[in-house]
């Protein structure tokens, strides 16, 4: 009826309204971390296709503010993009993938290229906050779901499954679809019942469709599930225990981290969990037992990581890298316990965990994980809880307020745990140290002791800013630099610099690979590569310069520190396994001697921690955990990298196999 009245009035001359042009669809999202929202997205999807996005977040005064535009194909395919913005660490961001006869064009801050149009799905470096999603239904589409990526490499769906999910009280139909080859570990996406993203989600940092914050728990178990059985199931393939009668290395040099010097010729007996016997060539070995020839290489007690967050993945990294034992020194409590359940059930592969519990102060800048308190009985009982499940430290954030530093150490100490972290603004380093720290972590905070004004909020990215700009002007022989060295030393506090987290963001340009990732470039995920190139902090014509000049300060100051007898730990903060052997690698360029470098990264980290007695070292009586590598680390420490095999709990790994697990390729 409707139809022939329209056409009736046409019939007669009359002119009619015009239509009005259909509405832009338009779903929006919210950026939660730990319950609290800090970001959100649009997505604005136009009568003609056209998407156009804007995605933000604060992450302690960091975060990405970015525009795209952009057109995908029936599948989900970008087509043609254009964003513009800033990434993370604030660098301005302008990227665009344009077709031009028969060929996709792209130029960002760390690239550029082109290649025939169906040649391969385009993964933005900096552009839609969905593109998990786009990937997906691309995938989905794509012959054995598998597609060629561009720049470089391939993705490809692991798994899609239908769930039904309660939403505001309302039964939803979402897909947990699991996207490999991108990174690491698969990245699980939800999709809603169009196909359309729904979020990304986990303990720390989710985006979700807004209105379905609530759900947020239930969707972050059921990646957690889907994870756990993939997990199992890789490390009963992936774990190779030795015999009832043991596991012995013969013909190895073996590292004494005691005294800092190489046996040779020696071997190794382990049984179950604990080293049996240490000898010469004529040490008997178990008959049954399993044997490795270790000639040329060198065995070493299993490395400590003294500064990671464990995640989804990072176990099998670490253990592949000869990583032990780590040090997490913060993250969610109820995902950090049951994780390190698996690892000691063997039901996901991970190295042993010595849980340090993080205290910070509510605010913008409150870290995304942790516990928060304002007040002394607040503090107070979150020292008592990380005590009472079994933590050994607490580890002290940025907004915590400075008077209650020595009402969270006082406490700690009765305890018996140690006490480390950042510089709480309102603070400097010396105040920290007199007020209870046994430690500090990040080498940029005991430059802030000298550079930081005290109204300089160093909650922010200053307290990365400030010293990139400044740290190379410091005279490291000052009388003041000197003294704040001996407070250290008459306080025996402990060092966490993490140079490696500084060597990038300082030293690279947009379009250098991380120096963490170079030695991997080969084997590593194109995606991993592609991330890897930006990260840096932005920096003015003329500015690198000083910037790579203040990188070498922190290290010089690392060095003066080791000079006057302070405890150096090696901590890497950053992806898991890769970054350890760089950051043993630049206490070395600075000046450490390599035998010692190793001996901080096993014995001394395990005497800091008081599980000397039990790790740390290669004797009789000690846990089994070790890593032999081909060459001589002590001589030339980059070979630290060359993992052939990793002991850890008395089960034995082929590094090889992990890598791979983790998405790596065979090294060429």
């Amino acid at each position: 009826m409707k139809r022939a009245a329209v056409l009736a009035l046409a019939a007669c001359g009359s002119t009619p309204h015009p239509a009005p042009a259909p509405a832009d669809r338009v779903l929006s999202y919210t950026v939660v971390t730990v319950g609290r929202p800090s970001g959100s997205g649009e997505i604005r999807i136009g009568a003609d296709g056209t998407r156009r996005e804007h995605f933000t977040y604060n992450d302690r005064g960091r975060g990405p503010e970015i525009t795209t535009t952009l057109r995908v194909d029936a599948s989900g395919a970008i087509v043609a993009m254009h964003a513009t913005g800033h990434a993370y660490l604030k660098a301005p961001v302008d990227e665009s993938l344009v077709p031009r006869e028969g060929v996709l064009e792209w130029t960002s801050s760390i690239d550029h290229g082109s290649a025939p149009i169906g040649s391969g799905l385009y993964v933005a470096s900096d552009g839609p906050f969905d593109g998990a999603g786009l990937l997906a239904n691309a995938l989905a589409h794509a012959p054995g779901k598998r597609m060629h990526l561009l720049p470089a490499g391939e993705a490809w769906i692991e798994d899609d499954r239908t769930v039904e999910v309660d939403i505001a009280g309302s039964p939803h139909t979402l897909h947990q679809v699991a996207i490999a080859g991108l990174n690491f570990s698969p990245l699980l996406v939800w999709l809603d019942e169009h196909g359309e993203y729904f979020g990304e989600v986990s303990a720390w940092m989710s985006t979700i469709r807004a209105g379905a914050e609530a759900a947020i728990p239930a969707l972050v178990k059921r990646d957690n599930a889907w994870r756990a059985d993939r997990d199992a199931k890789l490390a009963e393939k992936s774990a190779h225990p030795p015999p009832e009668q043991g596991l012995a290395f013969v013909h190895a040099n073996v590292f004494d981290s005691e005294t800092k010097t190489v046996r040779h010729d020696a071997t190794v007996v382990v049984v179950g969990d604990a080293i049996t016997a240490i000898g010469d060539a004529k040490t008997p070995v178990p008959q049954g037992a399993r044997v490795i020839d270790a000639t040329g290489k060198t065995l070493l007690p299993g490395l400590w990581d003294m500064h990671t967050h464990i995640g989804p993945g990072d176990g099998a990294m670490d253990l592949a890298a000869g990583v032990t034992v780590v040090r997490d020194l913060g993250n969610d409590i109820t995902d950090l316990m049951e994780r390190e359940a698996r690892f000691r059930g063997g039901l996901e592969l991970g190295p042993r965990v010595v849980r340090a519990g993080l205290i910070d102060g509510p605010g913008p800048f409150a870290a995304p994980t942790g516990v928060l308190v304002e007040t002394p009985e607040q503090a107070l009982a979150a020292v008592r809880r990380y005590h009472d499940l079994a933590y050994v430290q607490i580890k002290i954030y940025s907004s915590v307020k400075p008077s209650l530093v020595p009402v969270i150490a006082q406490l700690a100490h009765q305890f018996g745990m140690r006490v480390s972290g950042h510089i709480p603004f309102g603070m400097n380093a010396a105040d920290a140290v007199e007020a209870g720290y046994d430690e500090i972590q990040h080498a940029n905070f005991l430059f802030l002791r000298f550079l930081a004004k005290p109204t300089d909020d160093t909650r922010t990215p200053l307290r990365f800013t400030l010293v990139a700009q400044k740290a190379a002007s410091l005279d490291l022989d000052s009388p003041e630099v000197t003294a704040f060295l001996d407070l250290l030393v008459a306080h025996h506090t402990v060092l966490d610099p993490t140079l490696g987290a500084f060597d990038h963001e300082f030293v690279s340009d947009p379009g250098d690979l991380d120096p963490v990732l170079a030695p991997y470039a080969d084997q590593l995920p194109a995606s991993v590569v592609r991330s890897g190139r930006s990260g840096s902090l932005p920096a003015e014509k003329g500015q690198r310069a000083i910037y790579r000049a203040s990188f070498e300060a922190l290290g010089k100051l690392i060095k003066r520190a080791w000079d006057k007898k302070i405890t150096i730990v090696a901590g890497t903060d950053g992806v898991a396994g890769l970054p350890l052997s760089r950051e043993l690698e630049l206490y070395v360029h600075f000046g450490i001697p390599a035998p010692e470098v190793l001996a901080l990264a096993t014995l001394g980290a395990a005497r800091v921690m008081h599980l000397d007695k039990e790790s740390g070292s290669i004797a009789p009586g000690k846990r089994a955990d070790l890593v032999l590598v081909d060459g001589d680390p002590t001589q030339d420490i980059a070979q630290i990298r060359n993992t052939r095999v990793v002991v850890c709990r008395g089960v034995a790994y082929d590094p090889a196999e992990l890598w791979q697990a983790s998405g790596m390729r065979p090294r060429p």
